[in-house]
């Protein structure tokens, strides 16, 4: 016994030493590296930091605050989404966060971004960040090297304009049955809607479903009608199948709720856990196992009779490319067909349900956008029924206008993701040129693109001033009009050439993600989808489905921000002009503040019950967004 305490001893120096002698190594390094640099007790992305900081950071603040003013806020998550630019105006557009874990370079420099996005093989992905997404397999997201190469061939090739113009025509249709779920058969609605998030990202599912899975999900009230295809019924039938619990509906939405949840803990503990919310999220994970194999055999049946389902029919590619007719050897096995299916079904649906989410919102807030946006909606489409738009002839006008610069403006703002995660390799040093200057990237250093502060970074966009911020640039501010101002900033641009750059076709839309009508940011300073090999490979597809999901609504109706914590409908009826304005400017307060407070989880979004309420009036019917603002 009188030896444990020595040896507790001895593993207390010895970690006391460790952690001093790897902070020095790392401090050197960054000296080394010529950038500014910020020392930390534990990398911010530290998973038990990140898990615990809630408790430490309270504490921590209870020490003067010289100790910790210079260091901990960026140890906070999601300080780049609360802070966007401050600190690279501070310290400088590029700097080292150096703790005794390891190196992070944190950067929203648009030279520096592009160098490390065109050039793949110096600068990974840095896919230990996605060790959680390989749950239900590996798949394109999470592999790097000659395996990301092969994922990503046999995942892109369904990524291309004809099934973009089914995205298109489903986007539309299933709108369409949102906009029934939310005004009934008489198409108005009195009450407010409180569910858009929730809503939006069944749009999003139902659309990703049926494109690229071949399932149509139904909303509320809608049925299939008589002789649909068993197998279409199948997954989109509001009851269970045979041998299942839960209808594939319901298993979708409840393991995209608890994800992170079983993304994190292991399942052998979680079935140990005696709630019933628990339990709903395990059975949900062998519910869509026991889906996705289900669907996974019936595609390789029909890849082998050389049959082919309608659309991108993401699966029905994956099975024909490794157990069709023409493969001998499988390209992918069962489970990375599966994780690539699961990827696609996060990607596909939660990151461009948040676009279309928040774009709701921002529109709702800034009515004269609203106005502008269903005026060119008017202009380029007319009275035309929705189900008889033309892809080919509509995408280009829609995207150059206002619905396009909405889009953008709302990416610009809410990214889907506030970080894109790099890494140098371990086993040397990288370079870039910023500014003029040479920098060294000591190895195995970790490299955080920071989209949130890049696209908020006022070298890089036109501005003028606030209408909300006295004193202050709309840098901040939604304005999807800063889209039309296309010359003043691109006459400052220099060379985006970047020496090394990869020239190999990784497959995918080679296309711009701007419309070539609007302004141009630097490349590298708007980075929504990523750039480069590792950019979104359905990068066109979500832009087809925002502004298809945006013309659908805002042709009929108008959206409104909820007034009722201030007033209710007949006190509002009653109001004067003046008087309405100043009611609705509490709204448009509370929703800045609201969507101010999303943080990222999985993507970046509004969590624990946040939400902005909002009320859907049928165009001419509204009360203030047809004049709120006007100039």
């Amino acid at each position: 016994m009188s030896l444990i305490p020595i040896a507790v001893a001895v593993l207390v120096a010895y970690s006391i030493i460790n952690y001093a002698v790897n902070l020095r190594y790392h401090v050197n390094e960054a000296k080394r590296s010529g950038l500014p640099y910020v020392v930390t007790p534990c990398s911010p992305f530290w998973l038990p930091w990140q898990v615990s900081h809630k408790l430490w950071v309270p504490i921590i603040k209870l020490f003067p605050k010289s100790w910790w003013d210079g260091w901990l806020e960026i140890m906070i998550p999601n300080f780049a989404y609360r802070t966007r630019h401050d600190w690279f105006a501070k310290l400088g557009e590029s700097f080292l966060v150096v703790s005794p874990n390891r190196l992070v370079m944190m950067t929203d420099n648009a030279e520096t971004i592009r160098t490390i996005t065109l050039k793949r093989e110096q600068f990974p992905k840095w896919t230990a960040v996605y060790n959680i997404l390989r749950m239900f397999g590996e798949n394109v997201l999470t592999t790097e090297g000659s395996v990301w190469r092969m994922h990503r061939k046999v995942t892109s090739a369904s990524f291309n304009e004809r099934n973009a113009a089914l995205v298109f025509r489903e986007a539309i249709a299933q709108t369409q049955g949102m906009l029934r779920m939310w005004t009934g058969p008489t198409g108005t609605r009195t009450e407010p809607l409180k569910s858009l998030q929730h809503d939006t990202m069944k749009l999003a599912l139902n659309i990703i479903s049926y494109v690229g899975f071949g399932m149509r999900l139904l909303w509320p009230g809608e049925a299939h009608p008589a002789g649909t295809d068993p197998k279409i019924v199948k997954y989109g039938s509001h009851k269970p199948s045979d041998g299942h619990q839960l209808s594939f509906t319901d298993t979708m939405e409840i393991l995209l709720h608890y994800l992170l949840l079983l993304l994190i803990i292991p399942r052998w503990i979680l079935r140990l856990i005696p709630s019933k919310k628990v339990k709903q999220a395990v059975l949900s994970y062998d519910e869509y196992v026991t889906y996705m194999n289900e669907l996974l055999d019936e595609k390789i049946e029909e890849a082998r009779k050389g049959e082919h389902a309608e659309g991108m029919d993401l699966m029905g590619q994956l099975a024909k490319s490794c157990f069709g007719t023409d493969n001998k050897d499988a390209t992918l096995t069962r489970e990375e067909i599966i994780g690539n299916a699961f990827i696609m079904f996060v990607a596909g649906h939660e990151t461009t349900a948040n676009a279309i989410h928040f774009t709701i919102i921002y529109l709702a807030t800034h009515p004269e956008a609203q106005r502008r946006m269903q005026k060119d909606i008017d202009d380029i489409l007319g009275n035309q029924d929705p189900k008889d738009w033309d892809y080919d002839s509509l995408v280009n006008p829609m995207t150059a206008s206002m619905i396009g610069a909405a889009m953008y403006e709302t990416l610009r703002l809410v990214p889907a993701v506030s970080e894109i995660p790099k890494k140098i390799s371990p086993d040397a040093d990288e370079s870039f040129v910023m500014d003029g200057t040479r920098y060294v990237i000591p190895k195995d250093t970790g490299i955080s693109l920071v989209t949130v502060s890049t696209h908020v970074n006022p070298r890089y966009w036109p501005t003028r001033p606030s209408k909300i911020t006295p004193g202050k640039s709309n840098i901040l501010d939604y304005d999807p009009s800063r889209w039309f101002l296309t010359k003043e900033k691109q006459d400052g641009q220099g060379s985006e050439s970047v020496a090394g750059a990869d020239s190999e076709d990784f497959g995918g839309f080679q296309g711009s993600d701007i419309n070539a009508q609007l302004f141009k940011p630097e490349r590298g300073s708007y980075i929504p989808f990523s750039d480069g090999a590792r950019s979104c490979l359905g990068r066109r597809i979500a832009v087809v489905e925002i502004i298809a999901a945006l013309a659908v609504i805002f042709r009929s109706y108008s959206i409104e921000l909820a007034v009722d914590e201030w007033a209710t409908p007949e006190q509002v009826d009653k109001m004067s002009r003046d008087e309405r304005a100043e009611v609705y400017k509490k709204a448009q307060d509370k929703s800045l503040w609201t969507v101010g407070q999303a943080s990222t989880r999985l993507t970046l979004n509004l969590h624990d019950g946040m939400h902005v309420p909002v009320r859907i009036a049928k165009r001419g019917e509204e009360k203030f967004v047809d004049w709120v603002d006007k100039e």
